[in-house]
């Protein structure tokens, strides 16, 4: 069993940034790639980025290109998530996901991924 928990939301103001983290742990924690989703209300769940977590593989969602940076601390089990030059429109619950499964290039699919975190929410105010 995969653990995953994340951490750092909050209310900001358009322009600013935000670093969210997702701890993994479990009693073997193997994952192949781990992925950020979101999800705002009334709207299905977003593919944002996600990482291949031994190569560092990555691929990023259009909309967020250029303002989003995922990274890892393999040592931690840590995934990040570096937001700069937030909008309003990035408000919503932000997810991060495991996916166990082998494959060459991060998924971006949500029923790729077999374990979730709890979620935390992003507020962009303008």
């Amino acid at each position: 069993q995969v653990q995953l928990v994340e951490s750092g939301g909050g209310l900001v103001q358009a322009g600013d940034s935000l670093r969210l983290s997702c701890a993994a742990s479990g009693r073997t924690f193997s994952s192949n790639a781990m992925g950020w989703f979101r999800q705002a209300p009334g709207k299905e769940r977003e593919f944002i980025v996600a990482i291949l977590w031994n190569t560092g593989t990555t691929r990023y969602a259009d909309s967020v290109k250029g303002r989003f940076t995922i990274s890892r601390d393999k040592a931690k089990n840590t995934l990040y998530l570096q937001m700069n030059s937030l909008k309003p429109e990035d408000t919503a619950v932000y997810y991060c996901a495991a996916d166990t499964d082998y494959s060459d290039y991060p998924p971006s699919i949500a029923s790729a991924y077999d374990h979730w975190g709890q979620g935390t929410q992003v507020t962009v105010s303008s």
